[in-house]
């Protein structure tokens, strides 16, 4: 099985899945059906049962059946997401594996010498002896989350081919758009089948979140007035400077570039603008939820600040929530399946890695529709980014820890 995990995902990151921010579909691209079908082919040859392809919304299903020794009380599930970071190309991805990497900077690209440096991603050096799969630089590689897509079709498979393991009903899930917050928009949980899951979407092995920013999206408008700059004075309003004075405005250090752990923020995501309009997109992001309240009331008080300054409809801010901390669904009744994951972890000799998800994933939202699910790591580093890579002991290791949750 373990040849198979990085074969499979070899072949998977080839395929360009990005999503697009602000499309008006579902899917937001019709090439993420391209690896939807060829999963779909892969589990029917593989004899998984139940498999199903949502042609219309890019979802695909499937479960492996319980054996005859196995627990059939409840059934568990595996989900990963099909499509990558609009963040950046994943287009023509060419992924290299770099066989008993020395601990030192990784040359992807001469031409345009793109180097993955120790100096800047000091965690290289946990891998000095195993096997990395990187790209040429120009692109990212799609760990985030065709690892997972890998390790949970690798994991069905040995289970197919080894019947004489006793194990349940165990559910499976592919889902597309989710780096775009749409990930579980149209999923069909009663047909997913599972009573609980976990999502195969973290980093680094050993990696295990049930907590998660609470999420929201905010759009500000600026509505300026033009006037000849010669005769501007009390007339013009320059929206483009009234957007960046909104932008000082905010608390300056609670940026995604200067938090960690716990530590929410506002992250400025793009801008665009001239005198008579400007535009600005925020993500605001925290744990606490009472925090998290407080942050959208404030970034909606800056607005009415300025509206009283420039005059009412200046500024228009609306915001819109995401997601929210999946802990609240977990915590009260569902912590064993974090104590099941622990244990396993352990008795394959990995260390557990508790720590809160800064960001989101399919299981938050999952866990909110009733369907409980923590996260699970891939063995995947700097994703969104060219300087992506996985380790490919890792990856294989965490086969063996989907099985072994299979089998619990």
């Amino acid at each position: 099985m373990f040849e198979t995990v990085i074969d499979r995902f070899l072949r998977y990151v080839k395929l360009d899945t990005q999503s697009q921010e602000g499309s008006a579909t579902s899917p937001s691209t019709e090439k993420q059906k391209v690896l939807g079908r060829l999963l779909y082919d892969e589990l029917l040859v593989m004899g998984a049962e139940d498999v199903f392809f949502d042609e219309e919304n890019c979802y695909v299903y499937a479960s492996v059946p319980a054996t005859d020794g196995g627990k059939q009380n409840s059934v568990l599930g595996f989900l990963a997401h099909m499509d990558t970071s609009p963040d950046v190309s994943g287009k023509d991805v060419k992924p290299a594996l770099i066989e008993n990497y020395n601990g030192e900077d990784l040359l992807l690209n001469a031409e345009q010498n793109i180097v993955l440096q120790v100096a800047e991603f000091p965690e290289l050096c946990d891998y000095i002896g195993k096997t990395l799969i990187v790209t040429d630089g120009t692109t990212l590689l799609g760990a985030d989350d065709k690892a997972g897509v890998a390790e949970i079709m690798a994991m069905a498979a040995y289970l197919l081919a080894h019947p004489e393991i006793e194990h349940g009903k165990i559910a499976i899930a592919f889902t597309p758009d989710e780096e775009i917050g749409a990930g579980v928009d149209h999923f069909d949980i009663p047909r997913f089948g599972a009573d609980y899951a976990y999502t195969v979407d973290g980093g680094v092995i050993g990696e295990l979140e049930y907590e998660n920013f609470n999420a929201a999206a905010a759009e500000v408008v600026v509505n300026g007035v033009s006037v000849h700059p010669g005769s501007a004075k009390d007339k013009m309003k320059n929206a483009c400077r009234i957007a960046m004075e909104f932008q000082s405005m905010l608390p300056q250090a609670e940026v995604p570039e200067c938090t960690q752990g716990y530590e929410g923020f506002y992250h400025l995501t793009d801008m665009q603008g001239d005198i008579e309009k400007a535009k600005l997109n925020y993500l605001i992001r925290e744990h606490d939820r009472h925090i998290f309240e407080h942050r959208k009331a404030r970034i909606l008080a800056v607005g009415d600040v300025l509206n009283r300054k420039y005059g009412d409809g200046t500024v228009q801010v609306s915001v819109q929530d995401s997601y929210f901390n999946m802990r609240e669904k977990i915590e009260p009744d569902h912590m064993f399946l974090v104590d099941n994951a622990i244990r396993a972890m352990r008795e394959l000799g990995i260390e557990p890695v508790i720590q809160p998800a800064r960001g989101g994933t399919d299981g938050a939202a999952l866990s909110f529709m009733g369907l409980p699910c923590p996260n699970l790591g891939t063995g995947g580093h700097n994703f969104h980014s060219r300087f992506e890579y996985c380790c490919k002991e890792s990856m294989e290791k965490i086969v063996e820890l989907l099985v072994k949750l299979s089998c619990n």
